[in-house]
């Protein structure tokens, strides 16, 4: 069952069960976080972005290639940790052989820190997640061009004229869209302040309950429901999507234990990647 919600000007669509599968498609970015599940509206999309190479997030990437290629579309760029271009590579030709068909895709292999361009005016910046194997989150923003505060009392005509002649009235800022953080340490959110301050932060949430405990959480290297209501004032995110809940909740018990735990001035920007009635799996 696939799950839809909006946050902010951004569509999140998609599915994500802990361990089981994780897939998210931001159509408004022309971007696929994850590929965990072959869903066939998805495989079109020409930018992947892998967080890391456990198969809930990563096995269907050969089922997507398979789709595109029944609908006519070239090899897709694929966006991953750089320590794993070579397995992910191997794994495809691999795939290709048993299948008898073509497996090719564009790497762009990236290391913390790494900024590139996506496309027009949208860029991306590799962060550094914390899990057992190379991982990586993925920040979304854009660079516009801010008049210098010494410059914005003059009129439009002279803005334009020493525009023209070369003078240097703009400062290049970067505009902090979207995030992407999954399977990980809470940790990441101290080494990667920025994150407290993108229009929208997708955050990974396994783990809800008094049962499973934050070092439970821990010891999985993944995110505890009370660590992010410890920190609920730091998040000035507009929107916060929570998504990655283990399968030992079902979805009425996610939405119920986020609305009772979580304060109220965070819930009212968070939005829950969970459907809202009946079960995870049809």
């Amino acid at each position: 069952m696939l799950t839809e919600v909006q946050a902010g000007p951004y569509t999140v669509r998609g599915v994500s069960v802990g361990g089981v599968y994780t897939s998210l498609l931001v159509p408004e970015l022309g971007v696929l976080l994850d590929a965990g599940i072959p869903i066939r509206s998805f495989a079109t999309t020409d930018r992947i972005f892998l967080s890391h190479g456990h198969a809930d997030h990563a096995s269907a990437l050969g089922s997507l290639l398979g789709i595109r290629a029944l609908v006519g579309k070239g090899p897709p760029f694929v966006y991953l940790p750089a320590e794993i271009e070579a397995p992910v590579q191997e794994a495809l030709a691999a795939l290709g052989r048993l299948h008898r068909m073509k497996s090719d895709i564009r790497t762009v292999p990236l290391r913390p820190g790494d900024t590139v361009k996506v496309q027009q005016d949208l860029w991306v910046r590799a962060f550094r997640t914390h899990h057992p194997v190379p991982s990586l989150g993925y920040q979304f923003l854009r660079r516009v061009a801010k008049l210098k505060p010494e410059f914005r009392e003059l009129p439009p005509a002279e803005i334009g004229r020493r525009r023209q002649a070369g003078e240097p009235l703009f400062d290049e800022v970067e505009r902090l869209e979207l995030a992407y953080c999954t399977d990980t340490l809470s940790n990441v959110l101290e080494r990667q302040p920025s994150l407290f301050d993108s229009r929208v932060l997708i955050l990974e949430c396994t783990f809800i309950d008094a049962e499973r405990t934050v070092r439970d959480a821990q010891e999985r290297a993944h995110i505890h429901l009370e660590e992010i209501a410890s920190m609920a004032d730091r998040f000035q995110n507009e929107a916060l999507v929570l998504m990655h809940f283990s399968q030992a909740y079902s979805p009425a018990q996610v939405h119920a234990t986020l609305q009772a735990r979580l304060p109220a001035a965070l819930l009212e920007r968070v939005r829950v990647f969970a459907p809202d009635s009946g079960r995870w799996f049809g």
